[in-house]
């Protein structure tokens, strides 16, 4: 039986984990931010803060990828370390909003840029659904195949941020203010809890890295290196685009602006710099969808092996090694969201996203109380630094975030209706499965 093969190494660990994180929110977050705290110190704060957090997110996954380098990644932690109904229903999420709804929006994102640059009068759904549909049919080549796509979108992702950068720093700078303003003593940590929201947005995503396990070489030790290199990297990067933009525009300029990077482009080039930026930004949302189409039918593969999903999901191609059925299945789904008004849909894909980073810590707290227990358990080559208190933390920050997106956007509960629903099917497809004889031990042979 053909299986997924072994190809990737840490570079590809390291940009995989980039492009899950950068997209198009850094080129336009930073003047949310400086919207909510009024004060170049407190924006640069923030972002830092936040860099910190998902720096103590990655510490964790990368050692449960240490400890469990299993088939799936979160999917597999969630099913190994709480029962395998809360893991599909992260799957079942997965698949009907959150890479979904993520690809879709970079897709639609992506076509909203091009169609300008081009001048071509075209459906923005058309050109979204045929940049699906491309992406699609090149991770269907293989893993080799996607991957090195994305890793190309994501290099020049890093060129293009450099050269923001770059541009930044010969760009004319803001005048200092006369009198700065900063939220007074009692509204400081307001501002800051609200400015840390569309931060900590902006840096999410590392997590799609782990559904590549069973093509990574060495998943124990490339996938930990691979996740602290590249959110080390993303934090280098998000500082400096914002240390730019704090100088060329001022935190006036910045809040004022929904559009920061295009406005400095222009400040630099003219008018040209506003296409410039505009095929940067086109590029880093190709890139991010690139990611999405690579990564999350990893998951869907593992369900079916698992034999609570459809069994044709299972499948892989004798010829490129890819689980073709569960590929084109996630680009399908893609490509139906892209149709319709799927933003309401991405104000709470984080919500979801966030209620499983609180599970993934809880699961390295339960991993590392069976392990102590365990004489056979193998020692991880990483260990989370400052455990159990930086765990405990990031568990508080992110579940936090749930609470005010739940507080400021009533309409997630749809998105945690969606979640539940999962229950339902997941007790389908056991049921079938075990009515089903010799089911169990196909799945159990997939698995292996």
């Amino acid at each position: 039986m053909p299986k997924l093969l072994r190809r990737l190494g840490t570079r590809d660990a390291a940009l995989i984990v980039m492009g899950g994180i950068i997209g198009s929110g850094i080129f336009m977050n930073p003047s949310v931010v400086a919207r909510h705290v009024h004060s170049a110190a407190l924006v640069m704060l923030v972002w830092a803060a936040g860099g910190l957090v998902i720096l103590m997110g990655g510490g964790i996954f990368a050692e449960l990828a240490a400890r469990r380098p299993h088939d799936g990644g979160v999917y597999a932690y969630m099913r190994d370390a709480f029962h395998p109904s809360l893991a599909f229903m992260y799957g079942w999420t997965l698949l009907l909003v959150s890479q979904s709804g993520g690809a879709a929006a970079a897709a639609v994102t992506f076509a909203r840029y091009f169609m300008p640059l081009t001048g071509w009068q075209l459906s923005s759904g058309l050109v979204a659904a045929a940049a699906i549909a491309c992406f699609t049919a090149i991770n269907a080549l293989g893993v080799r195949s996607g991957a090195t796509t994305q890793n190309v979108f994501m290099i020049l992702k890093i060129l293009a941020i450099g050269g923001f950068i770059a541009v930044g720093l010969v760009a004319p700078h803001a005048a200092p203010l006369s009198h700065p303003t900063t939220p007074d003593g009692s509204g400081i940590a307001a501002a800051i809890g609200l400015a840390l929201v569309p931060v900590l947005f902006a840096y999410s995503g590392w997590q799609t890295s782990s559904f590549l396990t069973a093509e990574l070489k060495e998943p124990h030790v490339t996938l930990p290196r691979g996740m602290i290199a590249g959110v080390v990297a993303v934090i280098v990067l998000y500082l400096a685009v914002n240390a730019v933009s704090l100088r060329t525009l001022g935190v006036e300029g910045l809040a004022a602006t929904s559009t920061p990077a295009s406005d400095i482009a222009r400040l630099a080039f003219g008018p040209i710099g506003l296409r410039i930026m505009a095929t940067v930004i086109a590029l880093s949302t190709l890139g991010f969808l690139s990611n999405q189409i690579l990564t999350s039918p990893r998951v869907y593969f593992q369900m079916a092996a698992d034999g609570t999903f459809f069994k044709q999901f299972a499948a892989v191609s004798s010829r490129t090694h890819a689980p073709v059925v569960a590929i084109v299945a996630q680009g399908l789904v893609a490509l139906i969201i892209a149709f319709l008004p799927y933003e309401k849909i991405l104000n709470y894909v984080t919500c979801i996203d966030y209620i499983f980073f609180g599970f993934a810590a809880i699961a390295l707290i339960v991993f590392r109380n069976r392990d102590a227990r365990d004489p056979a358990a193998p020692t991880p080559i990483f260990r989370t630094p400052g455990h159990p208190v930086t765990t405990l933390v990031f568990l508080a920050v992110a579940w936090g975030v749930v609470g005010d997106v739940m507080f400021t956007s009533p309409e997630t509960i749809v998105g945690i209706g969606i979640l539940l629903s999962g229950l339902p099917v997941y007790w389908f497809f056991t049921r079938r499965a075990s009515g089903r004889p010799g089911q169990l031990e196909v799945a159990e042979e997939l698995r292996q």
